[in-house]
């Protein structure tokens, strides 16, 4: 019995966004199994991708105010300072942006960076890039979320990729989000832009893996100096 507590207790649980498209993945793997059985094993493998696709892990979330946590799992792709997109409103200032990317095998289920209250939601419609290109910021569809904080106001930007076709926010203006609190999913790859304003430095480096609501990206905090990193 241990064992297969274990085994329970390691499986993350699917999403409930993520059942329709589990229940289609079989449903058309039983339909294509009538006609050869090997494409039931196909579908069922894809059936079972598409479920480790919609996983939803619980996670342990730092609540110190002045830490700022991924909003998605996947691999730090961008860090720099940028000028934000003119949607955001967050001014003409370059803010520090760090990027999250994520590929079809990371868990899409975003989360918010920090605690504060949506004050606005802003969809753009635009085009389908490789979310990975810098270009993607500014191109691609994408769905921003503006985050009043202690700390000032952060951007927090689902961008859609060259898979991704739907983006999917559940959270509205006005409401209150704690730090690691879901507020919404990326179908099938793409990218998570966090827009921080100054006092923020970044804790991640590009090419680091992060995960949702537990890796610290960012930090406020007078004095603070950027750590070095290196690839090994």
């Amino acid at each position: 019995m241990h064992i297969f507590a274990s085994i329970r207790n390691a499986l993350a649980p699917v999403h409930r966004a993520g059942w329709p498209f589990v229940a289609g993945f079989f449903v058309v793997s039983v339909v294509l199994g009538f006609l050869w059985q090997p494409l039931f094993w196909i579908g069922f493998i894809l059936t079972l991708w598409c479920a480790y696709f919609f996983r939803d892990p619980q996670r342990v979330t730092p609540l110190a105010e002045h830490l700022v946590m991924s909003p998605a799992d996947g691999r730090v792709s961008l860090v720099g300072h940028v000028l934000p997109p003119r949607e955001l409103d967050l001014g003409d200032e370059p803010m520090l942006r760090i990027s999250i990317f994520m590929d079809v095998f990371s868990c899409h289920v975003n989360r918010s960076p920090v605690r504060g209250k949506i004050s606005r939601i802003i969809y753009r419609a635009g085009q389908f890039r490789n979310a990975e290109l810098d270009k993607a910021s500014e191109d691609n569809e994408r769905n921003s979320l503006v985050l009043e904080t202690a700390r000032g106001e952060i951007g927090v930007v689902q961008i859609a990729g060259l898979i991704a076709r739907r983006i999917v926010c559940w959270s509205a203006s006005g409401d209150r989000l704690e730090a690691g609190e879901r507020f919404g999913l990326i179908r099938f790859g793409s990218r998570l832009d966090v827009y921080l304003p100054d006092g923020a430095v970044a804790r991640v480096a590009e090419g680091q893996n992060a995960f949702a609501g537990e890796t610290v990206i960012a930090e406020f905090g007078e004095g603070l100096v950027s750590w070095p990193a290196r690839r090994d």
